[in-house]
């Protein structure tokens, strides 16, 4: 038996659905109000406060499948705070996260090429799964552990080596995809060695008396000059230092610094327009993805009718402007310490995005048309032989508010590892020394004065300070 309802109350109940999308779209999106005022709080150096308002979004600025983030988050902050012991607890719950999450991810999305990756747990950008290693590494440094430091610096060259055939195998599984129309291939990056973690394993190698070791990790440092240019755009710093002869009572000390905050993703826009058999991809001119495009692509699309038209959100990693031009070091009244850039976080989280772009591009594209044209295809027919003008707008309106809001870009992604890292090395008579550290502007105005306090330095042992000013 059929029965009709009345139009009075189908039209309430497409409202009502309809509001409810629009307040439960949060679900499909990355929310970022509880990063508000954070910055504040990092120029600040108010660690300590950062934590708390990171603590108390745990469950409202961070749903279930964005706790890798969290973990991430809290990982750096501790660390940022001196909390070493506590850092690493974070950051290697993230660490078995994005392993995790990435093998759930890659089974979901290759079984349908219709979720969203904002609905599929967080499987960590490139670079922050290279860095928190490198981040552990420093912690356990300054826990006197070195042994568990060199640990976690051959996982960041393990990951290193296999970082381009871990997207492989997400194209293979994409590629079997029942939805798939073009053939997926991952894209190319250069970042097949990082500097910051070479010169950390040379000063334990050194410290261990392997000089060969410590040789082949230098000379790993100047290949990442030659062969990486698209992440060491800045001069190579002179390390000289670290193998230089010195004796007892003379001593070592390293001080390692970041400056800057770590790239930020946007979403860029994308316009699908449907001709008979086609798909064409438009976007404006702004945006890396409109240059990327140069403007236009087509994709072949058999089944497709003429005249539908379609957007897209697809993540851009973008920049975020750093003050921090130089960094200098005053070991008492007597030893001054210019530091010298070793790394670029932010230009090999960019780099390193290069290798899923593709995949992003051409999931999101087909995502796209299969559910927009099967919602055109579901408008047709529900609106077919409807006479109410506002019951038709609704139907029609409902259909397209589904679509959008789970068509966002995913946007998520650690908001505090630094943009830059900075090193030095001075040899002095062993002893005790108050350690300051000032940050300047391009203008050479002082950003800030970290007074590490009086350190111990000893002779025949690794001296390691460490700083940081994410602004």
């Amino acid at each position: 038996m059929n029965i009709r309802l009345p139009t009075s109350l189908v039209k309430a109940t497409l409202l009502a659905a309809t509001l409810s999308l629009l307040t439960g779209c949060a679900y499909f999106r990355t929310g970022k109000s509880h990063y508000a005022g954070m910055d504040n709080l990092l120029g600040r150096t108010d660690y300590g406060a950062a934590i708390q308002q990171i603590e108390k979004a745990k469950h409202k600025g961070y749903a279930q499948k964005d706790r890798a983030v969290y973990y991430l988050d809290m990982g750096m902050l501790h660390h940022l705070n001196g909390e070493y012991g506590k850092s690493n607890e974070f950051l290697e719950q993230a660490e078995r996260s994005i392993e995790d999450n990435f093998t759930k991810s890659l089974t979901l999305s290759a079984g349908s090429l219709l979720l969203n990756d904002n609905v599929l747990p967080y499987a960590g950008e490139a670079y922050e799964d290279i860095y928190l290693n490198v981040f552990k590494a420093l912690n356990y440094l300054s826990l006197n552990q070195p042994d568990e430091a060199f640990v976690e610096l051959r996982r960041v060259n393990n990951k290193l080596l296999l970082l381009e055939d871990k997207y492989k195998k997400v194209a293979e599984k994409l590629n079997k995809a029942e939805d798939a129309r073009e053939t997926f291939r991952p894209g190319k990056s250069h970042f097949q060695n990082s500097a910051l973690g070479r010169y950390l394993s040379m000063l334990l190698y050194r410290n261990d008396g392997k000089w060969d070791d410590v040789r082949i990790d230098r000379e790993k440092i100047d290949l990442a000059w030659k062969l990486q240019p698209d992440v060491y755009t800045f001069s190579q710093p002179d390390l000289s230092p670290v193998t230089a002869s010195v004796s007892p009572p003379r001593a070592r000390v390293n001080v390692i610094a970041f400056g800057g905050l770590s790239p930020d993703k946007t979403a860029d826009t994308l316009y699908l327009h449907t001709e008979e058999n086609l798909v064409i991809i438009s976007a404006s001119s702004e945006g890396y993805w409109g240059e990327a495009l140069a403007n236009m692509h087509i994709i072949p699309w058999p089944g497709a009718n003429a005249g539908y038209h379609f957007k897209v959100q697809l993540p851009h990693m973008k920049k975020r402007p750093s003050r921090v031009a130089r960094i200098t070091v005053d070991l008492g009244s007597e030893t001054k310490l210019e530091l010298q850039r070793i790394e670029s976080l932010e230009n090999v989280a960019v780099e390193t995005f290069e290798i899923k772009k593709p995949l992003i591009y051409l999931k999101t594209i087909t995502r796209a048309v299969v559910k927009g044209l099967a919602a055109e295809a579901g408008k047709a027919e529900m609106t077919e032989g409807v006479d109410d003008e506002l019951l038709s707008f609704l139907i029609r309106i409902f259909t397209d508010i589904a679509i959008d809001i789970t068509e966002n870009a995913d946007l998520r992604m650690s908001r505090f590892f630094p943009a830059e890292a900075y090193v030095g090395e001075a040899h002095i008579q062993e002893g005790v020394y108050p350690v300051t550290i000032r940050y300047y502007d391009y203008g050479n105005h002082l950003l800030l004065t970290d007074e590490r306090g009086d350190v111990k330095i000893e002779a025949g042992r690794l001296n390691v300070v460490q700083s940081a000013y994410l602004n």
